[in-house]
């Protein structure tokens, strides 16, 4: 199969996995399993990338429930700064960590938050998405998913690092991705460090109140799971 077919029905399943009426992770698995239909060198890679990560304990020392949650100030994706302490003041928060604009996985998780925003509202909740990417991508992001919270950008990765959730892909996959994705531009390093995609729910009191934290990064936290943990938070 051409590798311009290739693209397209990939592009194909991931809108299949998007138009899908199924909890996060079904759709997600659509994904994995277009990838690994399409292209099994890349989705056998993922599993050796996966399995090292889980070997070394990837995001296993990132702050936990009943822990504060670090602060920062990120820029969003207005050029704005922002902090923890001037989110948490408004209600709740939901901050989650996403790989960049052009992962499909994120693009997902990112919809799937946009579907329950007037429920996260209503819940007195907000939302924060951080990207290790430079404003425009964050931009172009925020607006492909239709997103009405700020996508803040975490330079260099040096928040996600703070938190032990910060990865180096490995020489494999920087191949492997770099063979259709400009990473360095997008993040305007050529570090090939990408955040663990993370989600914390953080009460107004600054403690972590659940959190989900998985070196694959085909797995994301629930929707539903998401919902629960943010009223338990209020």
């Amino acid at each position: 199969m051409a590798a311009d077919d290739q693209a397209m029905t990939f592009e194909q399943s991931v809108q299949a996995a998007i138009e899908l009426d199924a909890p996060l992770n079904e759709r997600l698995a659509v994904v994995a399993a277009a990838v690994r239909r399409l292209n099994s060198e890349f989705a056998a890679a993922v599993e050796r990338l996966v399995d090292r990560l889980e070997k070394q304990g990837a995001g296993t020392m990132a702050p936990a429930p009943g822990e504060t949650m670090p602060g920062f100030l990120l820029p969003d994706d207005e050029g704005k700064l922002v902090s923890l302490t001037e989110i948490l003041a408004k209600g709740p928060a939901v901050i989650t960590f996403q790989r960049g604009h052009w992962c499909p996985y994120c693009r997902l998780n990112a919809i799937g938050i946009v579907e329950v925003q007037r429920e996260i509202a209503e819940l007195g909740g907000q939302v924060i998405a951080i990207m290790p990417e430079r404003r425009k991508f964050a931009k172009a992001m925020k607006a492909l998913v239709s997103a009405q919270f700020p996508f803040l950008i975490d330079m260099d990765n040096g928040y996600a690092l703070s938190l032990n959730l910060a990865i180096w892909v490995g020489a494999e996959m920087e191949r492997l991705m770099g063979l259709g994705l400009d990473i360095p531009n997008y993040q305007g390093n050529s570090s090939w460090f990408m955040p663990i995609p993370a989600t914390f729910i953080v009460g107004t009191d600054g403690i972590i109140r659940d959190r989900f934290v998985d070196p694959d990064y085909r797995r994301r936290m629930d929707i539903d799971d998401l919902l629960a943990a943010l009223r338990r938070a209020r």
